[in-house]
């Protein structure tokens, strides 16, 4: 999948401008005017495939969303205001209460305490197991399984499942896989080649084009079928496996209101178009810094999937290719040492978030994880002497000066 994002350069919008601008203008309006009542209700009956609304369709964020299918190589396509809206949405429209979602307590902060506390208020149940185990798996998915749910590397333990050995035990049993691929970029990462249906997506991260805006994406790749789905299988039997998408954007999009703003979309179309030279950028960097972190004294453990010592580089080579993501994580001596280190980082800033240019450290136990109890942090099982780094395009030697000076007193 080489040189995609060259490739989406060559790509014309498929709603070319009035005025012949070659960046997608920005429709940063609310409301579209029509020449007649009938043409209003086509529209709206959404038989006409034009925009009434922005909260529920506009021209800037559907030229995103058709260039996130082009590179992608998904059917389908949903913009959002986050990530998190972006799993929360697809959980609002495959599961209903008495139904119960197979995953791991190796999550992302946001998405533990979505499924921990939120989603049990609507009746959902959250059963977790050890993804790396699909024999584990297998154990906990029944007739009221509306999804597998996975991290393709998790954030922050940076775990890697098989992908393909979790599909077919989701499959096996007529429940669709559904995996959040912020981690790396389609241009290193066929989902559907690995037997991912749904995928969820921060584009906040990679495609923003450093850290300019919040966003999120929904791709359905149309491999499942719904009339498995005791929430969709009615819509099935006429939509076949585009229950999903139909259901997605004709509801619950609308109802919810987490479509992305023009404005997000306009900016994260421009960073589409320097994805694939970013992220190899920051990723060739990253696995280089944890080269070099390994060498020092003061660091305890290294974990990066692109290291071939890593328990997980095999697979992650066959998942991601040579490029295994711009995070890396480190531990220390204790919590008193990363606060140290935190405090004396000079370039690297002290921030949350992922695959900014800048880079990005920041403990994980105390700020992403810190508002659980501690019997929830047990469950999570983050270090509390790790620290999290996001890697991003400053000189790679810069960066290690920096390190250096602020493990010196560590």
């Amino acid at each position: 999948m080489d040189n995609t994002s060259s490739r989406i350069l060559n790509r014309r919008f498929l709603q070319p401008d009035t005025h012949g601008s070659i960046s997608m203008p920005l429709y940063s309006n609310a409301a579209f005017e029509f020449e007649s009542a009938e043409a209003m209700e086509e529209a709206f009956l959404g038989k006409s495939g034009k925009h009434t609304y922005s909260r529920i369709s506009n021209p800037t964020v559907e030229a995103f969303e058709d260039r996130v299918k082009q590179i992608s190589g998904a059917q389908q396509v949903l913009a959002v205001s986050s990530g998190m809206a972006a799993i929360s949405t697809v959980f609002m429209t495959i599961a209903s209460a008495g139904s119960n979602i197979v995953s791991s307590t190796h999550l992302f902060g946001n998405t533990f305490s979505l499924f921990l506390f939120t989603l049990e208020a609507f009746g959902v149940e959250v059963r977790f197991c050890n993804l790396l185990d699909p024999d584990d798996v297998a154990k906990h998915i029944d007739e009221k399984t509306c999804a597998v749910f996975v991290e393709i590397i998790t954030n922050p333990h940076l775990e890697v499942a098989d992908l393909k050995a979790l599909s077919a035990v989701a499959h096996d049993r007529n429940v669709p896989l559904v995996a959040d691929s912020t981690l790396i970029p389609w241009t290193c990462f066929n989902a559907r080649r690995l037997g991912v249906d749904l995928e969820v997506v921060s584009s906040t991260k990679y495609i923003s084009g450093g850290a300019t805006s919040i966003g999120g994406l929904i791709l359905d790749h149309q491999t499942f079928d719904w009339s498995a789905s005791p929430r969709l299988k009615t819509l099935a039997q006429t939509q076949g496996k585009a229950a999903f998408s139909v259901k997605l954007k004709g509801e619950i999009s609308r109802n919810m209101g987490v479509y992305m703003s023009p404005h997000t979309a306009w900016l994260q179309n421009l960073g589409l178009e320097t994805l694939e030279l970013r992220y190899k950028r920051s990723a060739s960097t990253c696995k280089r810094l944890a080269e070099f972190l390994q060498t020092l004294p003061a660091v305890r453990q290294v974990n990066y999937t692109g290291l071939p010592d890593n328990p997980f580089y095999p697979l992650s080579v066959e998942q991601f290719g040579e490029y295994a993501g711009s995070m890396l994580t480190f531990c220390l001596d204790d919590r008193a040492a990363c606060y140290a280190f935190v405090n004396r980082v000079q370039l690297i800033r002290r921030a949350t978030n992922l695959f900014d240019n800048k880079s990005l450290v920041i403990h994980p136990l105390s700020t992403i994880y810190g508002t659980l109890s501690d019997e929830y942090k047990k469950m999570v099982e983050v270090p509390d002497n790790m620290l999290r780094l996001s890697v991003g395009l400053e000189d790679l030697e810069d960066l290690k000066e920096d390190i250096r000076q602020a493990l010196s007193l560590v």
